[in-house]
């Protein structure tokens, strides 16, 4: 009767090259202010909200930081919640929820690529990007992140449009189309790295 196989012994690491892989370890805390970070998003998603709504109750105090957090300017003040005010606060609010996803992609995705496994396999709440993420995935979801918050700065640009000069403007639209350039060129670069080296084992 044939032994059964037994797994693979690893052999000792010498002592600087577990030195050199230890440190990266060294990006923990790194991650971890990143999710302090997340916490004042979260702070401010809510603080933004709550005055939103005491706004909407005709709180003349919650407009007015509503107006000086967006930069909304008009001729005449306003007195009451219109609808490029509201439209401007809810863009500025899913502007916190992108830049909040991004966030999550970076620490997580981060931290599972270049620090240690999270051993999600199961769990019935692991993202389904985390199953396939690498270090190029995660730029490429980083660009196209990046891409959607410049949408939304480009949106509520345009919305407030009167408030800003046209070099402004035409500045912004120049550097949202440079964010969609480099996107796609990490993308078309990361499918020609992945499809090289097929080619050459043929």
């Amino acid at each position: 009767m044939a032994a059964p196989d037994r797994p693979p012994t690893l052999s000792p690491q010498r002592p600087l090259p577990r030195l050199i892989f230890a440190s990266r370890w060294l990006q923990l805390p790194l991650y971890l202010g990143l999710i302090l970070a997340q916490a004042v998003y979260v702070f401010h998603f809510w603080v933004e909200l709550v005055h939103l709504i005491e706004a909407a109750f005709g709180n003349t105090g919650a407009l007015d930081k509503l107006v000086s957090s967006i930069g909304y300017k008009s001729d005449i003040a306003p007195t009451a919640l219109n609808e490029t005010i509201i439209m401007l606060v809810v863009l500025a609010l899913i502007d916190v929820v992108m830049i909040s996803n991004l966030l999550i992609m970076v620490i997580v995705g981060g931290y599972e690529t270049f620090v240690s496994r999270l051993d999600l396999e199961g769990h019935p709440d692991q993202p389904e990007w985390l199953s396939h993420v690498n270090a190029s995935v995660l730029k490429v979801k980083l660009a196209t992140a990046i891409i959607g918050i410049s949408s939304i700065h480009l949106l509520k640009t345009f919305i407030n449009a009167a408030n800003y000069t046209d070099k402004v403007l035409l500045w912004q639209t120049v550097i949202h189309i440079a964010f969609l350039l480099s996107a796609l060129a990490i993308a078309l670069t990361d499918r020609v790295m992945v499809h090289a080296p097929s080619k050459s084992s043929h």
